[in-house]
């Protein structure tokens, strides 16, 4: 068994399912045991910036709130700024914003309008890819101050959900898929 095998292997098991949250019928993936383990995180930091390491990453832009989590190491590792990507209200300066559909309903998300413009060079980050619909308001956030999104990176992707395909051309990396 190859290190990526055995990384992937330990990951998956640190993952648990809870099944009917936050709605019936929905399977949750909780993040908080590899949280907890130290080795399991820093794994995860290092395999979600590795693929971005040589693409002269300006910015990290993590969306709220678990995309925190594994942002702003991520950011460290490629020698990059963190950008927070917050929910209305959460910003103390000129934000911008927009509206997206999600699969229970709407969201809106919210960027400092001097967080990154012309010439930054973004790596969105988050926990999920689901739906792609937070990803993808996001890039929108981001081109409209003028950053050029590099690409995406996720802990892990929900193939059926079919959120890649929201994501345009950018490269879309996810370290394990379900």
């Amino acid at each position: 068994m190859t290190v990526a095998e055995r990384r992937e292997r330990d990951l998956r098991r640190a993952i648990r399912d809870i099944p009917d949250f936050p709605q019936p019928g929905i399977v949750f993936k909780d993040i908080t045991p590899l949280l907890g383990d130290p080795a399991l995180l820093q794994a995860s930091v290092g395999g979600m910036a590795a693929p971005f390491a040589d693409l002269g990453i300006t910015h990290v832009v993590a969306i709220e709130s678990r995309g925190f989590i594994f942002g702003a190491p991520v950011a460290l590792v490629l020698g990059a700024g963190f950008v927070p990507v917050r929910k209305p209200g959460k910003l103390p300066h000129l934000r911008r914003s927009t509206e997206y559909a999600l699969e229970y309903g709407s969201g809106a998300l919210e960027i400092h309008a001097d967080a990154c413009g012309d010439g930054a060079r973004a790596l969105i980050v988050d926990d999920v890819l689901a739906t792609g619909g937070t990803a993808a308001a996001t890039g929108q956030l981001l081109a409209e101050l003028g950053a050029e999104v590099v690409g995406y990176s996720f802990l892990l992707e929900l193939d059926a959900l079919g959120g890649r395909r929201r994501l345009g051309d950018s490269p879309v990396s996810a370290l394990l898929r379900y």
